[in-house]
């Protein structure tokens, strides 16, 4: 073990016997002391256990794992995903104009232009239907990253969203596609296929049925003229019925799970139109500014991903609750699942060899209120230590009564409460004012007794408009790069999906009535037993 591991954990040692509440007694000044602001977000680590020594700590461990120069390495857009020899440049697609250093840069600002001018086309009713007439319905069709980040984006922009409904189907589950499609009339709608190669089995299910259901209504011809594609397989996309000028690709040194901020967007852009769609690149470009030029120190991402190591690997995490008290965020825990967990849930270090240090926690949660009257049970009284991170905004979008008064409230005493807990003898003090009987305290006070001592960070911004959806977005991205690289690991692929799907392709055909054969006698049995309920 390092020597700064060492003293990483030489720190938390020492931490764990100190209770939340003892380290605001000992130091008033905490939120001064361990709050940051950048751009309208404010990041309270002050509910973190930590204090400047563990900081420090936590300093020199990113200095010895070189995460400055990593972070340098990919902003120079050198080949870090080295297992599949690519550049990681998702920033370069919210910075048209920044002129990095990677084949295809110079081809993203009018990548942009393009399928910016096709959403506006399809907004304004330019880019019609087969009969002439606006679309008021779309549907994106696409999986994972290609579904994630769009459909996680469209409803966190409900107020800005002005333009034709945008509807997602994802799952292979026909129920999907059917529940999707049930109301929606196939003359009014168009079919945005998402898909780099045009062959994910998912996606590419979904579109043969989204097609179907177009032409039976409007004839192969007129079907075609409500189809989109986001995709670098032209010949493919051709095949399928898809006008060149209605395909937008993107490169191969932009993730799917970092896609949003490319024509995967499209969706996005088609609800919101493009100046808004332009403020949420802007949004992530001014994070990227301050990931970049704020001393480690102050770095709100750096300061995020050590804290995240910090959790998981000195305090002992198993996982993370992410709490959005913002109703239009709820799909956001389900986005960073997969920016988190596909990037970082690696046992193999950069080098190939086992990693030394447990990697990505499971990421969870909700939104509130609603958590609050289920898992937060857990999170209070449960034997495992949960941190959470808590999202509030200091305005809402709608001015009913007070309702938000009563939202911030909850979230700021869930924050409290999971730090400062009640202690047995503040619920015996509590129970006997209230005139309880003695016998009776002494049976029920264990019940109500709160540990705290359970961290969290709370990031508060003004509002959630499209800038600051994409400063929260591009603040996890780089969260999840500085916990990478103290671990060493490579987040930019994903191997870990493609055995399933393998092995899945193979089951198709004993699935549909071939002989199971050679099976292992689990997959035989089971195969076995849904052949036989479906007769």
């Amino acid at each position: 073990m390092s020597s700064a591991w060492k003293l990483a954990r030489a720190e938390a040692e020492r931490l764990k016997a100190i209770h939340l509440r003892d380290l605001f007694v000992a130091d008033p000044e905490r939120f001064k002391k361990f709050s940051r602001q950048t751009d309208g977000l404010t990041a309270d680590f002050s509910k973190e256990k930590i204090d400047e020594d563990a900081l420090n700590a936590l300093l020199a461990l990113a200095d010895e794992a070189g995460v400055t120069a990593k972070r340098y390495a990919m902003f120079a857009g050198e080949r870090i995903n080295l297992t599949e020899d690519r550049a990681v440049l998702h920033v370069a697609a919210r910075d048209p104009e920044g002129g990095y250093d990677v084949s295809g840069a110079d081809e993203v600002a009018p990548t942009l232009e393009r399928f910016l001018n096709f959403a506006e086309g399809v907004r304004s009713g330019a880019v019609a239907a087969s009969d002439g007439k606006p679309f008021t319905d779309v549907v994106s069709i696409g999986i994972g990253g290609s579904d994630l980040g769009p459909a996680m984006a469209v409803r966190a922009l409900v107020p800005y969203a002005d333009g034709p409904n945008v509807h997602f189907i994802a799952n292979v589950d026909g129920a999907d596609f059917a529940d999707t499609t049930r109301k929606l009339d196939p003359a009014r709608t168009l079919v945005i296929v998402q898909s780099k190669t045009f062959t994910t089995q998912e996606t590419m299910t979904n579109a043969q049925s989204a097609r179907n259901w177009l032409a039976a209504l409007l004839g192969e011809e007129g079907a075609n003229a409500h189809l989109a594609a986001v995709s670098t397989n032209l010949e493919a996309t051709a095949e399928f019925g898809v006008s060149p000028d209605r395909v937008f690709g993107f490169w191969d040194w932009i993730g799917g799970r970092y896609s949003i901020w490319s024509a995967i967007g499209l969706p996005l852009a088609i609800a919101i139109g493009a100046e808004d769609f332009r403020a949420f690149l802007a949004g992530g470009r001014a994070m990227d500014v301050h990931f970049r030029s704020a001393p480690l120190a102050d770095n709100i991402p750096m300061l995020m991903g050590l804290i995240g190591v910090w959790r998981r690997n000195l305090m002992g995490a198993t996982s993370v609750a992410v709490i959005p008290y913002d109703e239009r965020l709820a799909r956001f825990p389900a986005y960073l699942q997969q920016l988190t967990m596909e990037s970082n849930g690696k046992r193999v270090r950069r080098d190939g060899l086992p990693v030394e240090h447990a990697t990505c926690p499971v990421v969870w949660g909700e939104p509130g209120t609603n958590a609050q009257h289920s898992f937060f049970q857990l999170l209070h009284q449960g034997t495992d230590v949960i941190p959470v991170d808590f999202l509030l905004a200091a305005e809402p979008h709608e001015a009913l009564s007070d309702h938000h008064a009563k939202l911030t409230a909850n979230c700021l005493a869930q924050s409290k409460a999971l730090a400062f807990g009640k202690t047995i003898d503040e619920v015996r003090t509590e129970m006997a004012a209230s005139g309880v009987a003695e016998d009776k305290i002494g049976k029920l006070a264990p019940h109500r007794t709160f540990p705290g001592d359970r961290p969290s960070t709370t990031l508060v911004y003004r509002k959630l408009d499209p800038a600051t959806l994409g400063h929260l977005i591009a603040l996890y991205e780089h969260k999840t790069f500085v916990e990478a690289a103290i671990w060493d690991i490579n987040a930019f692929d994903q191997w870990g999906v493609e055995l399933g799907k393998a092995l899945a392709k193979s089951l198709l055909p004993m699935v549909e009535g071939k002989s199971s054969e050679g099976e292992d006698a689990s997959t035989a049995g089971l195969l076995k037993t849904l052949k036989d309920l479906r007769s």
